[in-house]
């Protein structure tokens, strides 16, 4: 775990905390279809699928925007390290002496990606919730595209007639 999670006094960690989140929230998600209209999630399962959709690829946008602010926070950062380098005519120990102290704005910059990637799954759930897809499904999915050496012990996998590679 990173100095951003934490697992609650008296909890235990589960061993994935990735599969337990994805798992625990596909469940939630799936239970919004009983919720009403008073419901966001369900609203996005019964309502017109380019709703849904439309979300998928704005949340993907969004996603990919946040990515160029931290790129850019950090190059920038780096680029700005190294001509004050060169500005100090090689004081110091050589190039290993070379440190980039990144702005406050790096850090938010990497925890609003964060928050952006996270709407980016949670919409891209419905979306298989709608459809039928499950968490196992979307697993094998995944696992498929491990080699077996990469691919984790016991992983489910999808019967190769359900294999497809685009259209």
């Amino acid at each position: 775990m990173t100095e951003k999670t934490y697992v609650p006094e008296g909890e235990v960690a589960p061993s994935s905390q990735i599969g337990a989140t994805m798992e625990a929230l596909a469940a939630t998600i799936a239970a919004r279809r009983e919720a009403g209209e008073g419901s966001y999630t369900y609203r996005l399962l019964s309502g017109s699928v380019d709703d849904v959709l439309k979300k998928v690829m704005e949340e993907a946008g969004e996603v990919a925007l946040a990515a160029k602010d931290v790129e850019g926070w950090a190059t920038s950062s780096v680029a700005a390290a190294v001509a004050l380098k060169a500005a100090a005519d090689g004081a110091g120990d050589g190039p290993d002496a070379l440190t980039v102290q990144l702005p406050a704005e790096y850090g938010e910059a990497v925890d609003h990606l964060r928050y952006e990637a996270a709407d980016v799954v949670y919409h891209l759930l419905v979306v298989l919730e709608r459809y039928g897809i499950s968490t196992d499904e979307f697993a094998a999915e995944l696992n498929m595209r491990m080699t077996a050496e990469e691919r984790p012990a016991g992983a489910v996998r999808l019967h190769e007639e359900y294999v497809k590679r685009g259209k």
